[in-house]
């Protein structure tokens, strides 16, 4: 747990305003409660309140507050603010989020952030595991995986390397990490940002700081961030797959001499990006070239991302529940040849334009959730065969039962939904679990799974 004790003066006797009683407020409470700060608290769910002393917020006077501390997934502006929010704003109460209380109590905290549509996970995993390989000092959370403020306390030399959302980067009016990464940008949570604009300005918050940019420059929005960014001066590297660049990963994966195709759990060009970038920021960090290739051999994989659950028959079963837009979910297709494709879920707005690319990789898809009635629709006009489903058991059981009918050569079970998660799960994590859950109880031995 983050020690708070250097952020009590700063308050002047103010109690901190936690709405939202998830996983980053009830650390925020924590870490509040140990450092002798007083927190109150409010989350609109009844369920979330129990057994919680709680005051309702919706309609207080935030003067009395020091800051409101508010959950990412509560609308700041759109489509319309929280009354919380709203009610903060107007009193002149700063409103953060866990982050930018870290940020608060240590302002020289070696830091580095990673943003973008798709694929910040993975790089968030990835430089983790390359400066826990190297000996570096160090700890991984934010967005993904353990709160921020329930990270354990680093000395001075330490890194904080953090997942940051557009949703937290609105709540960090102060904090910059040192080391600020863009992966890329594609239309994703334009109902909370208004529009594309809104949304890549929230992304840009990220480089608000002086200290070094990678940005990634495979799509249009992203290079006129790098241009921006360039302009201003400030020490920016470019990554790409694509076009020359500082930091540049070959058609054939090969970036600085080292064949990315050696990274067992990195395979695709999706994957070769997030290595890049990994790279530019590992080698901002001090690391030498030969100590992050062996960290990129031996990354283990991400949860929830092109994860390998079993093999069966040489039939691989992968979870990519985290593929919970277009984009993410064509970059599976494209990694994976032919395809038995489980997706579905509560749909999001935009279609499914880069999945359609991939298409001819699908062999059979099996859809579920709230979007089957949109995919269905959409397939019938790729000509691609499809069965409803609507639950994951049914679509697991009929794509197992087909995959191991056919048995056609590296073929994939793969669940990459194209959609959120919200309509039949908790969120991504529990659909993942419970697709990598019934793949073990419907294979007789999973003892041929990979790494």
């Amino acid at each position: 747990m983050i020690d708070l004790k250097p952020l009590k003066p700063q308050l002047q006797s103010k109690p901190v305003a936690i709405v939202g009683l998830g996983k980053s407020g009830m650390a925020t409470h924590r870490a509040c409660a140990a450092a002798g700060i007083e927190t109150v608290l409010w989350d609109d769910t009844p369920a979330a309140r129990d057994g919680l002393p709680t005051e309702d917020l919706r309609d207080a006077d935030f003067s009395r507050f020091s800051l409101l501390c508010l959950a990412p997934g509560i609308p700041l502006t759109h489509p319309k603010p929280h009354p919380c929010a709203a009610q903060a704003q107007k009193a002149g109460c700063p409103v953060v989020c866990d982050m930018e209380i870290f940020h608060r109590a240590y302002p020289r905290a070696k830091t580095i952030g990673i943003t973008g549509t798709n694929g910040k996970s993975t790089t968030t995993a990835l430089i983790g595991h390359i400066l826990k390989t190297a000996d570096i000092e160090s700890a991984v959370g934010g967005n993904i995986g353990t709160a921020a403020l329930d990270l354990p306390q680093l000395s001075a030399d330490g890194v904080y390397v953090f997942e940051m959302s557009s949703y937290q980067l609105d709540l960090c009016p102060t904090f910059a990490p040192d080391i600020s990464i863009l992966i890329n940008l594609s239309p994703d949570h334009l109902d909370r940002h208004g529009d594309m604009a809104g949304y890549i300005a929230a992304k840009k918050k990220i480089f608000r700081g002086q200290g070094t940019a990678v940005i990634g420059i495979d799509d249009d929005w992203s290079k006129n961030v790098y241009a921006d960014i360039k302009k201003t001066g400030r020490n920016a590297i470019s990554v790409s797959c694509d076009h020359a660049a500082d930091i540049l990963v070959s058609g054939d994966g090969i970036l600085a001499g080292f064949d990315l195709k050696q990274c067992a759990n990195l395979q695709g060009p999706h994957n070769w990006q997030n290595a890049a970038m990994a790279v530019a920021a590992c080698r901002a960090q001090g690391l030498a070239d030969a100590s992050i290739f062996e960290g990129l051999k031996s990354f283990p994989g991400l949860a929830h991302r092109q994860n390998i659950v079993a093999v069966h028959n040489g039939i691989r079963y992968v979870n990519d529940s985290k593929a919970t837009n277009d984009q993410a979910a064509a970059m599976a297709l494209r990694a994976f040849n032919p395809v038995y494709w489980i997706a579905g879920g509560k749909p999001k707005d935009g279609g499914y334009p880069d999945c359609e690319r991939h298409i001819s990789h699908v062999r059979h898809a099996f859809l579920i959730g709230e979007a089957e009635e949109k995919m269905a629709a959409w397939l019938t006009a790729q000509k691609t065969p499809f069965t409803r489903c609507s639950t994951m058991e049914r679509a697991l059981a009929a794509a197992h039962a087909l995959a191991q009918q056919e048995r056609l050569e590296n073929a994939t079970v793969l669940l990459s939904p194209a959609c959120a998660s919200f309509d039949q799960f908790r969120n991504f994590e529990q659909r993942g679990e419970i697709f990598s859950d019934l793949v073990k109880k419907i294979i007789p031995s999973a003892t041929e799974k990979q790494a």
